[in-house]
């Protein structure tokens, strides 16, 4: 077990809660407070209260990566999706669902990243957007981009030192609630906070002295 990482072993299945990546979305507890239980005083992942199945899709939709899970049962393990995309979170982080490369932190396929500038935990999402309340549209205006031939396939994502986070492969970046904005396979997205064309790159971290 990584360092960090806690794993909650069941009869079939194993789930995995890296606090270091959570950004509290509450869809687990939400989803089923029978296996994830709020505020528990012992375990408070219980991976035999639900089938294997439920397990993965609950695992599914935690946007930040915080909870994967191995099946035990020699059920299918989770798969990259069909189309790479970044989903914006409305004034919070980069919302990552790809076969992700995270230069100096490993592969993954969900991740959520800081774009407010804030985060203690970069290049992931710590909720400082909250207190410093960052301000940032999850609906920009969408820019014309042609279809790509390849929806999916490896993500490769640089934090470049004091600058915006190159992302290189075959991306979708959509709004919050699901809109396409862009198509690209190569792009630079601001984690400063302070870009005027977010959720785009412009320079500005020069301009302010944006240091990681």
């Amino acid at each position: 077990m990584d360092e960090g990482i806690q794993d909650y072993r069941g009869k079939k299945v194993i789930v995995r809660f890296d606090a270091t990546k959570c950004i509290h979305s509450r869809h687990c507890v939400l989803g089923n407070p029978k296996v994830f239980v709020a505020n528990a005083p012992g375990a408070w992942i219980q991976p035999d209260a639900a089938s294997p199945e439920e397990i993965a899709a609950l695992s599914h939709a935690c946007p930040s990566g915080a909870l994967t899970y191995e099946r035990l049962d020699g059920g299918e393990q989770e798969r990259a999706p069909q189309v790479n995309t970044v989903h914006l979170r409305e004034n919070g982080p980069l919302a990552f669902h790809a076969d992700i490369e995270i230069q100096g932190h490993g592969r993954c396929y969900r991740a959520t990243l800081c774009r407010c500038g804030a985060s203690r935990n970069k290049p992931f999402c710590d909720n400082s957007h909250v207190a410093a309340n960052f301000v940032a549209t999850g609906e920009p205006p969408a820019v014309d981009s042609e279809a790509l031939l390849e929806r999916a396939g490896s993500l490769t994502i640089t934090p470049n030192p004091n600058g915006p986070l190159l992302v290189e492969g075959n991306l979708e970046v959509c709004s919050g609630t699901g809109r396409t904005l862009n198509r690209t396979q190569k792009t630079w997205l601001c984690r400063c906070g302070a870009s005027q064309n977010k959720p785009y790159c412009d320079g500005t971290h020069r301009k302010i002295g944006f240091t990681t």
